[in-house]
């Protein structure tokens, strides 16, 4: 009886593999049957060529990093649409800007009442009231620091220490003072003013905005130098709330300089005079200017002395020498019928008091006033 594998008439005979079935040995296991995948062809595409009936797919980690990719994206187009609508739809209103005011400057020439003394000058500061004052920086002391309402004791603090640095830029700094440079006091300068203070700096006049002595101390170098580095100074400052956004700073100090001619050579060493500044002035801050670092000046307030009365203060102070005298007479006459700008007299006469025995206040003047003693020495 023939085995049930077998054809009834046996095996043929010449059949490879000692008459087995020549498939036998193939063997499809369970996963490579999953992983075939048969598509059925519709009659279309069984009448052409069609693809392969086993149709492949993508690897798994591709597909898994093209959905972070897509999220990714939408991801971040999300992100970029919030902050755009955040940007039109926030609840806090932009800061209102506002400009800074234009500059008011009085400058008195004090003239003296005899012959400027001359000497050396440490001689001269030792007799003068300046004996008592501080040297340079030393002399522009902060007062004691607290908050205000609306202000916090380092925005005080700002607002005092910018004050300061202008003060020495602007009366301390050597070439400052013999008129080589500006900048120094310019940088502190909110924006809004630094127009004025160029064209007061290239084209001076004597408007009350466009001094350049109303900004700063300065002397002709070529009529005028500076005899030694000690400048002494004593001052006061002073600050108040103005505004929920604004501070006031007023600051009123004396400078004393020894100077001497600016004529080439060997000098004198008794040839030095001293030459006084008082500088009142105000300062204002808002917020953006304590953050930068920059001030606006308000009014600005100088006596200087001695210097010829009247005097041209438009560029540079005038100041007279050791053995000069100034010119007795009065103020300019004014005519109150005359056309165009009013000018204005404004002078007073230089008194020094000694060190130990202050002089009075000094009397402010306006225009056409008579000539009043004044001392820069002295305190309000």
């Amino acid at each position: 009886m023939a085995d049930r594998g077998e054809p009834p008439e046996g095996s043929p005979e010449n059949a490879p593999g000692g008459g087995e079935d020549e498939y036998r040995s193939l063997v499809f296991d369970e996963s490579f049957v999953r992983a075939a995948r048969l598509k059925e062809f519709s009659a279309e595409e069984r009448m052409g060529d069609h693809a392969r009936a086993v149709r492949s797919l993508p690897p798994r980690s591709l597909r898994a990093g093209s959905r972070a990719a897509v999220a990714l994206v939408l991801l971040i187009a999300l992100a970029f649409a919030t902050a755009v609508y955040m940007g039109f739809r926030h609840p806090y209103q932009a800061p209102v800007g506002r400009r800074a005011e234009t500059l008011r400057s009085t400058v008195v020439p004090l003239a003296p009442q005899s012959a400027v003394p001359g000497g050396t000058p440490a001689d001269l500061l030792a007799k003068s009231p300046a004996a008592q004052f501080a040297k340079g920086a030393g002399g522009i002391n902060l007062p004691a620091i607290r908050a205000t309402d609306n202000f916090a004791d380092s925005q005080v603090a700002a607002a005092l220490t910018t004050v300061k640095d202008y003060l020495v830029a602007s009366s301390l700094d050597p070439d400052v003072l013999t008129g080589h440079a500006v900048r120094p006091v310019e940088l502190l300068l909110a924006p809004d003013q630094t127009a004025q203070f160029d064209r007061s700096m290239n084209r001076p006049d004597d408007d009350g905005q466009h001094a350049p002595t109303g900004w700063l101390v300065r002397f002709d170098p070529a009529k005028v130098a500076l005899a030694g580095p000690d400048i002494r100074v004593r001052g006061t400052l002073s600050y108040t709330e103005t505004g929920s956004d604004t501070l006031e700073v007023v600051s009123d100090h004396t400078f004393t300089y020894t100077l001497r001619p600016a004529a080439p050579g060997p000098q004198r060493a008794d040839g030095a005079s001293l030459f006084t500044v008082r500088r009142e002035l105000v300062f204002r801050f808002d917020r953006e200017d304590l953050r930068l670092h920059r001030l606006e000046v308000r009014t600005s307030y100088v006596q200087a002395g001695p210097q010829a009365c009247p005097t041209d203060t438009t560029g540079t102070l005038r100041p007279l020498l050791a053995g000069q005298r100034a010119v007795a007479h009065g103020p300019a006459g004014t005519d109150p019928y005359a056309t165009g700008r009013p000018t204005a007299a404004l002078c007073g006469t230089l008194t020094v008091s000694s060190p130990q025995a202050p002089a009075q206040s000094p009397v402010r003047q306006g225009p056409q006033a008579p000539l009043a003693s004044q001392s820069p020495w002295s305190r309000p």
